[in-house]
């Protein structure tokens, strides 16, 4: 059963600050340049709490963290950020271009809540790919400090009835916020504050399943930090006596979501791809005659990302295929299916299946001899949403070789999250993401 709960946001205040100024896109989303234009662009900027910069005396008692907190703390203090007087919920809207499909518009829609933290066990909230150990030591560091979540989970659930999204965007009306982001995504937000809509909304809730789109490293990090609290008194006990909506037991054991009908339109899915970089002897031919061991090998001619893309994408219409780019040329590698279920038999079918899978275990880690515990620790790989710059690493000699993928497909990330399977690390990127700040959940 998945327990959803309004909850009172701290949102930033119109009268001091614009929208388009202090918002940002997720934390794992934000590049250096991007950091120091958020910067530039206002002393308030969200982005001095979720992924603040180092300074040359950092300590502990002066650090990335511990500003964000004493930010945070100010920002309330001076009335930058205010609270809403009523626990609530959020419908959210983002209208977008298709990547690589121009002209194409798309409209996604969900809406911001609590949702309480589960263990995978309970089978209430399924995740679809590993994680990294690096970025959960640091959202818990950012969260032990700040005491509150600055961004969404990205939560997918089925209801081919579409109840939340007739229950919240029926009657249309001038949202709260409205900002366009650097990649022409226009997100809006009403708050819903009436409490007979969220009660029908939270029931319609309570019999589904939750799939972790985006945001696996800090739900972790929420359900670990929720762990560490378990004993702790609840400060919402006097809202639960004083209104008819439920709250978490206690702040911790929630965190706050985007939920996201996976059965409605606006879903877009894009291809994360693979930068192999630092390998100690890589030899580009060599490589080629071992990846023909378990895979048809062709040369993809030209260089133009377009056409090498489109190529792969037919591709993957027959099976799984990746394009493995080195500085002496392009390779189309398709499975062959009966090497790829011999060295994989002991995985389930649909793992079989997944390039991704077929990437990470036999040329990652077979032919190229990168672990898995090497990618936890993110040797030796990184990870692009950009084919051509990923392309242009490999040109530049910043990497050995680049593997162009084709997209997860939604149907393959169901069956496999709620078959309790996992992918490997970074296997999805969903289009647009969650902007942060657009609403905050303060622990007290």
């Amino acid at each position: 059963m998945a327990r959803i709960y309004p909850f009172r946001a701290w949102r930033y205040n119109p009268s001091l600050v614009r929208p388009e100024d202090v918002v940002t896109q997720p934390y794992d989303k934000i590049t250096p340049a991007m950091q120091q234009s958020y910067y530039q662009r206002s002393p308030k900027n969200l982005v001095r709490i979720i992924l603040g910069l180092p300074e040359l005396f950092d300590s502990a008692e002066n650090n990335v963290y511990t500003r964000a907190a004493e930010n945070f703390r100010d920002w309330r203090a001076e009335s930058v950020l205010i609270q809403d007087n009523d626990p609530s919920i959020y419908a959210y809207s983002q209208r977008y271009e298709v990547p690589g499909s121009p002209g194409v518009i798309q409209e996604r829609r969900g809406f911001i809540a609590l949702g309480e933290l589960a263990d995978y066990s309970q089978n209430i909230v399924f995740r679809h790919e590993r994680t990294l150990a690096k970025p959960k030591s640091d959202r818990l560091n950012l969260l032990r400090a700040t005491r509150a979540h600055f961004g969404q989970i990205f939560m997918l659930y089925s209801d081919p009835g579409q109840t939340a999204e007739k229950l919240l965007f029926s009657n249309p009306t001038n949202p709260d916020i409205e900002v366009t982001d650097e990649y022409g995504v226009l997100h809006r937000v009403w708050k819903i504050a009436e409490p007979g809509t969220i009660n029908m909304l939270l029931s319609a809730m309570q019999d589904k399943k939750l799939i972790i789109a985006d945001g696996h490293h800090r739900y972790e990090t929420a359900l670990q930090y929720s762990r560490e609290h378990t004993d702790a008194p609840s400060t919402l006990a006097h809202e639960r006596s004083t209104n008819s909506l439920p709250q978490p037991a206690f702040p911790e054991a929630a965190t706050m979501m985007t939920f996201v009908n996976m059965d409605a339109t606006g879903l877009t899915i894009l291809p994360t791809h693979r930068i192999v970089h630092g390998l100690k002897a890589f030899d580009p031919a060599a490589f080629v005659k071992n990846a023909a061991r378990y895979f048809d090998v062709q040369p993809v001619p030209g260089s133009g990302t377009e056409a090498i893309l489109r190529q792969l994408a037919e591709a993957g219409k027959l099976g799984a295929s990746f394009v493995a780019v080195a500085r002496t040329g392009s390779h189309l590698l398709t499975a062959k299916n009966a090497a790829i279920e011999a060295r994989l038999q002991e995985q389930p079918e649909r793992q079989r299946r997944l390039d991704i899978v077929q990437l990470h275990s036999v040329i990652l880690e077979d032919l190229l001899g990168i672990s898995q515990q090497d990618v936890l620790d993110q040797k030796n790989l990184r990870y692009l949403r950009d084919a051509t710059e990923a392309m242009q690493q490999v040109r530049n000699g910043d990497a050995d070789v680049a593997f162009l993928m084709n997209p997860v497909r939604l149907d393959q990330l169901r069956e496999v999250a709620f078959a309790g399977d996992v992918m490997p690390q970074k296997s999805t990127d969903f289009y647009p993401k969650l902007l942060s700040g657009l609403a905050i959940y303060a622990l007290d």
